[in-house]
């Protein structure tokens, strides 16, 4: 079982055929997280409960990703989406990555996070990073 980062390729199918709105007034993206017995790669369709992290301060099915953009720079020629860091508060919980899916359009996959060993928190804040949105580092970005 492994996790592997990466955009999925339902995703990318759906980019071509113009059925995802990441947008600022777009459809609900979520995160979930999982534990290190999951696999999730690029062949993830859609979000899916097995292996996903259980404990106090998570709901199966995530959370809901707020301040959702995406932004085109003409510059670089990349269009990227960003979105707050995801937080659990009160969080006991231990992730080793997580799936960004489309709750609007039947819980498609979107993205695979690999965090490349277990995160853990004992009833405290548990954040995800979004790294910055930039043409070169935006977590999903498209050139």
């Amino acid at each position: 079982m492994a996790i592997t980062q990466t955009l999925t390729n339902v995703f990318k199918q759906d980019c071509l055929d113009g059925a995802q709105n990441l947008g600022t007034s777009g459809d609900t993206i979520k995160l979930a997280l999982y534990t290190s017995s999951a696999t999730l790669d690029a062949s993830t369709t859609a979000y899916t409960t097995t292996n996903e992290v259980s404990g106090t301060g998570y709901t199966a099915g995530g959370t809901t990703l707020s301040s959702q953009s995406v932004t085109l720079d003409t510059t670089n020629g990349v269009a990227f989406f960003d979105a707050a860091d995801p937080t659990f508060s009160s969080a006991t919980i231990t992730a080793r990555g997580a799936l960004i899916y489309n709750n609007s359009k039947s819980n498609a996959a979107i993205a695979v996070l690999d965090f490349g060993s277990d995160f853990s928190s004992s009833n405290g804040t548990f954040q995800v990073q979004f790294p910055t949105a930039a043409h070169n580092t935006a977590l999903i970005r498209i050139s």
